[in-house]
């Protein structure tokens, strides 16, 4: 059994510390404190969110069958944000997880065929996405803006982020890279994200209806390693910014949930500490050519992680943005910072 699992004091930290987190992601707050509330241990927590996902799987049914598209959409919709963080955990049994990924996927298709049937999924070697285009978008075809998401997260959790792009006129591909939602199972992370955000950015150019002259990132906890990286290396990224993201990790000093979770996701324990070793900007922070913003939480602190600040200082176009009052994602303090960023990419992707 994990190793994680078994602290105690465990499950009241868990949910305590990812309450913010799972409400940004869209989960109800008092369905959320009822749910963990009847938790015997951690361990029971996918089962749990699993059960009520599947519950709004059958009250999406149930309004299909009576003609109320909208309401099927929005209950795939709510089933998709429950799976998707029945996967948080690195489970000891790690078909849990990949069964719950599958069925946030599942739930989103089903989402998106009612609610935003325009909604394109995309599909290459190394990342599966869904492609959302602003509504009404005349004229001008619309820049785009990649969502990364992170270690044990996928592209089901950031539905904030891709609303609040969508309505600033911009499109949004939120993903899933090697490791991560759907691609966990069939893939280990790697810290050359630059070669998924490439074969992204090409599958991107051959759609049509975009301006690929004209995209940026945004990355979300280690999606803000990834989407730096690919700064970098990615000459056709016009803008980045980085939510919670990593400088550098330090495994010795990392807690049990992320060095379980990445062994888990990397297939063993030296594979995990190699990749953890790896992701280090150091090197590439002075290739960041663009436009960067790097968003931190003043309450973010995980030992072994070290926080955006020397990304913003050592990237040529770096700037900085600290929420004093900000969690990890900054899931307590959104209105302090997503609008404000939403709009700093679209102006960037109109310059």
């Amino acid at each position: 059994m994990s190793t994680f699992l078994e602290l105690p004091g465990i499950l009241h930290d868990f949910t305590l510390v990812n309450r913010s987190r799972a409400i940004a992601a869209g989960l109800d707050a008092f369905a959320y404190d009822r749910v963990t509330a009847g938790l015997g241990s951690l361990i029971d927590w996918s089962a749990a969110f699993r059960a009520v996902g599947r519950a709004h799987v059958e009250a999406a049914g149930a309004a299909d069958a009576r003609g109320h598209r909208v309401s099927a959409g929005e209950s795939y919709r709510s089933a998709a944000r429950w799976f998707h963080c029945a996967s948080w955990l690195p489970h000891p049994d790690r078909a849990l997880a990949a069964r719950a990924a599958a069925e946030a996927d599942a739930a989103m298709a089903d989402a998106l065929a009612r609610l935003d049937p325009g909604a394109v999924r995309i599909e290459g070697e190394t990342f599966t996405g869904w492609l959302r285009r602003p509504a009404g978008t005349g004229g001008p075809a619309p820049a785009t803006v990649l969502v990364i998401p992170g270690m044990d997260s996928g592209k089901e959790e950031f539905h904030g982020v891709v609303e609040a792009l969508l309505a600033r006129g911009l499109a949004a591909l939120a993903l899933d890279g090697p490791g991560q939602g759907v691609r966990a199972a069939t893939g280990a992370p790697r810290p050359d994200y630059q070669a998924v955000v490439g074969e992204a950015l090409d599958a991107l150019t051959g759609l049509g209806g975009l301006d690929p002259a004209r995209t940026a990132l945004i990355g979300l906890s280690l999606g803000g390693y990834y989407a730096a990286v690919a700064a970098a290396h990615e000459p056709r990224v016009r803008a980045a910014a980085t939510v919670s993201g990593p400088y550098r990790l330090v495994w010795d000093e990392l807690p049990p949930f992320v060095t379980d979770t990445l062994t888990q996701r990397a297939g063993g324990r030296a594979a995990a500490r190699e990749f953890a070793d790896r992701v280090d900007l150091t090197a590439a922070a002075g290739l960041i050519g663009c436009p960067l913003r790097v968003v931190d939480g003043g309450m973010d602190t995980i030992p072994g992680v070290v926080n955006g600040e020397p990304l913003a200082r050592s990237a040529p176009r770096g700037e900085y943005l600290l929420v004093p009052h900000g969690d990890h994602l900054l899931g307590n303090a959104r209105p302090d910072w997503l609008p404000g960023t939403a709009d700093w990419l679209a102006d960037r992707l109109r310059g």
